[in-house]
């Protein structure tokens, strides 16, 4: 997100390089959340209520008048720390100081309205007109099973999700995906690249005070981690093919094949992550892995004499595929079960009916 937003795709072109992503311009869609919510606002998009404060005095002083349960987010990139979820006005005046301290990206703050709904991960390719959405997928933030403890990056995903409703996927493109590349087309700003809107879903007709079944909660400008390792595995296609005529404005031309199969990464992290953490602890068992189970490297380096430790907060994410969510939720935990590194840290609750 960070090298979109400093204009490395727009560096690329300008050297004559194709580049799949969006420019300096268009990656503003993640870079700014007030400047994404605007754009939402202007072309119909269904959104979080929002209230944008380029003074954290104006922000406490509109927590302590609201009376309600909110959201606070710096304005800009904090490598997906950037939201913090409140359940109290105590809470939320301490995540002002807190997101205020970041420096840049903490120069503005928004305040959403904190709503009680399902959250969806909803991708997209996009060359700047057409929009061609992937397999919805849920992704868990929260470190602790349950939904419990700080967001983090993501601490496991799956694919799809076992209560959307049929049709979700069609209302999200049509309400959602599409109209968002449309009004950025419209505004001289055409995005091409992956669009990753995280939407509220209620499952029960109109989610709260919006009247909306459908509602985004922040807009990405590119795959969502872990997410793309639990969508990339069901791709059929070849994805130097899409990701090529994404480049090139021809996205229309490619037939794209997603596996019927479910999916679920489960991500083994560092003891103390998403605060301190300790490095270069050696991991074992990858060898004995199955060999239709995919380990991706998220945190981790070879040493000078070839041991593979950890060199980060978020470790490893295992992810295994199945005809069922229960059979791929069973063989990705058995093979984490089988890769060790000194407090190895996952959530037991991937996946599950009854998750957070």
């Amino acid at each position: 997100d960070d090298p979109l937003s400093w204009g490395l795709v727009d560096g690329l072109e300008a050297a004559g390089i194709a580049a799949f992503g969006p420019s300096k311009a268009a990656a503003r869609l993640e870079a700014s959340k007030s400047w994404a919510k605007a754009l939402l606002a202007r072309h119909g998009v269904p959104h979080t209520r929002t209230e944008v404060f380029d003074d954290a005095e104006a922000a406490r002083a509109y927590v302590r008048g609201a009376n309600k349960q909110v959201v606070v987010k710096a304005d800009g990139l904090a490598v997906g720390k950037g939201a913090i979820v409140t359940s109290t006005q105590a809470e939320a005046l301490r995540a002002i100081d807190e997101l205020s301290a970041l420096g840049e990206a903490g120069r503005r703050l928004t305040i959403e309205d904190r709503i009680t709904a399902r959250e969806v991960s909803a991708h997209a390719f996009s060359d700047g007109r057409t929009v061609r959405a992937m397999p919805l997928s849920c992704d868990h933030k929260s470190v602790f099973d349950g939904g419990a403890g700080p967001n983090t990056g993501g601490m496991g995903v799956y694919s799809p999700p076992w209560w959307a409703e049929r049709g979700l996927q069609d209302e999200i493109t049509a309400r959602i995906l599409q109209p968002i590349a449309d009004g950025m087309l419209a505004e001289g700003v055409p995005f091409r690249g992956i669009i990753y809107p995280g939407i509220f879903v209620n499952d029960g007709g109109p989610s709260t005070g919006s009247g909306q079944r459908i509602q985004v909660f922040e807009v990405n400008a590119r795959f969502g981690d872990p997410e793309a390792q639990a969508l990339l595995v069901r791709l059929n296609s070849d994805l130097l093919q899409i990701v090529w005529a994404a480049a090139n404005g021809r996205l229309h031309e490619v037939d794209m094949s997603w596996s019927s199969d479910a999916s679920v990464c489960v991500v083994m992290a560092s003891k103390g992550y998403p605060g301190d953490y300790r490095t270069g602890l050696p991991i074992t068992g990858l060898e004995d892995v199955d060999p239709d189970v995919n380990v991706f490297h998220a945190g981790t380096k070879r040493t000078p004499e070839g041991a593979l430790v950890t060199a980060g907060g978020r470790v490893l994410g295992v992810v295994a595929t199945a005809p069922t969510l229960g059979a791929a939720r069973a063989k990705a935990y058995l093979n984490v079960e089988r890769i060790h590194f000194e407090g190895a840290h996952y959530r037991r609750d991937i996946g599950l009916r009854t998750e957070g």
